[in-house]
């Protein structure tokens, strides 16, 4: 397989990818760790009149804590972002998920924000940022805007960034502490992407009931799902093995997945119920025990 012919660029600065950007007026692609790029440029389900290579920008790559914010440069390295001890310690629902992209050789070269801008519906990144409420910084000539999670997915390997814009940053809200947390996929082998998965947090209130619960499903639909009103309905309620199972039934209820050569969408809704509940029972098991639960015992639901 041979990709089609395109000009290649590989600026030095955010200003001169820009300005290509604008020349190719929405004919150009960027190109940060290529690993969903060259397959499709092989495969010739891309065609783009240029590509403009990020990786020799300086600065893209930074990770911090800050303010209850983990931000992660976009060129960040997906290994390197799964090894890093300030990530391993603020946000390990992040690391859990980073260790079931693709294979070690793929996050070597894989970017975080690349990733996310690529918005294949089946990825695990999209699930986490959704999860969490994040969100990503676009960057051109006119100008920078913060893009919500929410309004970032818009179908089908599409978000909501400009032809001529760049995701330069990705911003992650760390939960509050005493939260649990877990990723659940299932995939035909390891490495492949997932035919269903699930993100999920949970965190208790001091009287043991659950104070906040979110879900969000990848494989599931054109962009990652959130099981808003699962999430909404059940603050407040006790926690108990019988509350796991219906959450993740009634979650997956609503769910619309396609069907395909791998997979029923009976089957994979099917699977996001069972990965939904097994993923709060384990987030449940990791959120700090209550002051109420830990006086009456229980060292937890």
């Amino acid at each position: 397989m041979k990709p089609p012919v395109f000009d290649y660029y590989d600026p030095l600065t955010l200003e001169e990818a820009w300005d290509l950007l604008d020349r190719y007026g929405g004919e150009a692609k960027v190109l940060a760790g290529g690993q969903s790029l060259m397959p499709l440029l092989n495969m010739r389900l891309a065609r783009p009149a240029a590509l403009v290579d990020l990786n020799r920008i300086p600065g893209l790559g930074s990770v911090q804590v800050e303010d209850g914010v983990l931000r992660i440069g976009a060129m960040a390295r997906q290994h390197d972002v799964e090894v890093d001890p300030r990530v391993r310690e603020s946000l390990p629902l992040l690391v859990e998920a980073l260790r079931l992209v693709g294979h070690v050789q793929i996050r070597t070269r894989g970017t975080i924000g690349g990733s996310l801008a690529h918005a294949d519906p089946a990825a695990e990144l999209p699930a986490v940022l959704a999860c969490l409420e994040g969100e990503v910084v676009a960057t051109s000539r006119r100008g920078t805007r913060t893009i919500p999670a929410r309004d970032l997915f818009v179908t089908y390997l599409t978000t909501s960034l400009e032809p001529t814009e760049i995701l330069t940053d990705v911003r992650f809200p760390l939960p509050p502490p005493g939260t649990g947390w877990a990723f659940h996929e299932l995939a035909r082998r390891h490495g492949d992407y997932a035919l269903a998965g699930v993100a999920a947090t949970v965190r208790f209130a001091d009287d043991g009931s659950i104070a906040d619960l979110r879900l969000a499903f990848t494989g599931c639909g054109p962009v990652p799902v959130r099981a808003l009103d699962v999430e909404r309905g059940v603050r407040g309620a006790r926690p108990s093995e019988d509350l796991w199972e219906d959450i993740g039934h009634r979650a997956a209820s609503a769910l619309e997945p396609d069907s395909d050569l791998h997979a029923s969408g009976a089957y994979r809704k099917r699977v996001a119920a069972v990965l939904a509940s097994r993923a709060l029972r384990a987030a449940s098991s990791r959120a700090a025990a209550p002051p109420a639960a830990a006086d009456e015992g229980r060292g937890g639901p």
